[in-house]
């Protein structure tokens, strides 16, 4: 925990007054949430745009002033969290099951901060499976597809019921062991009909800071 919100706390140091900001979802972007929250109470002025119902959640909890994606074109720092992260800084997001919202508030960021603790930096993504968001409708057919790019597709199950995201859709949880070339498979598994997003966030981040059960951070 003191890693995650090590390297959270460190992310929210490059917020200043007027940003706008997006809030992530997950384990490590609740820190950074947190800390905002306080620095809103001692004064700093932001406006913020979540990734999710949980993230939004939270932030009204905080009175973090929230508004809608869609009145805003361009957000100047995003900070979140990876289930993976190699040397490239290529991600795999979505254990969470937020990775299509987290994608498109990705993509309008001047700045994506992506906080990790050590245990998810690796040389190779794949470990971790890659989680696809795919609407209901054939959705059996859809997994059989993505089985086809090499993986074992496990559709998520939540409470004994298909996971649902935010969105209305299902996940399925693709394990690859290990994904050599990242690009080239989000160009394949966006191809199937019926995938809505994949977890790849290629070449998205612009900084990430990983935290140490120390309290220490490291800034790459």
């Amino acid at each position: 925990m003191e890693s995650k919100r090590a390297a959270a706390e460190k992310a929210v140091e490059y917020i200043r007054n007027g940003m706008i900001i997006g809030l992530g979802t997950g384990s490590t972007a609740y820190w950074a949430i947190q800390k905002l929250g306080i620095n809103i109470k001692d004064g700093l002025r932001v406006k913020a745009v979540a990734t999710s119902i949980h993230t939004e959640n939270l932030a009204k909890e905080l009175k973090i002033p929230l508004i809608s994606i869609s009145e805003i074109e361009e957000i100047d720092i995003t900070v979140d969290g990876a289930d993976e992260v190699d040397d490239e800084w290529n991600l795999i997001k979505g254990g969470g099951g937020a990775h299509l919202r987290e994608k498109i508030v990705a993509s309008m960021s001047k700045e994506l901060i992506i906080v990790v603790d050590e245990s998810k930096k690796v040389n190779r993504l794949g470990k971790f499976p890659l989680p696809v968001e795919i609407v209901i409708f054939n959705y059996e057919n859809t997994q059989k597809k993505l089985s086809t790019l090499g993986c074992v597709p496990q559709l998520r199950i939540r409470d004994n019921k298909p996971f649902l995201t935010d969105n209305g859709n299902y996940i399925v949880d693709c394990d690859f062991g290990s994904i050599g070339q990242p690009r080239e498979l989000h160009t394949a598994i966006n191809s199937i009909p019926g995938v809505v997003e994949n977890g790849l966030f290629i070449k998205m981040a612009t900084k990430v800071i990983i935290g140490y059960q120390d309290g220490s951070v490291k800034e790459q």
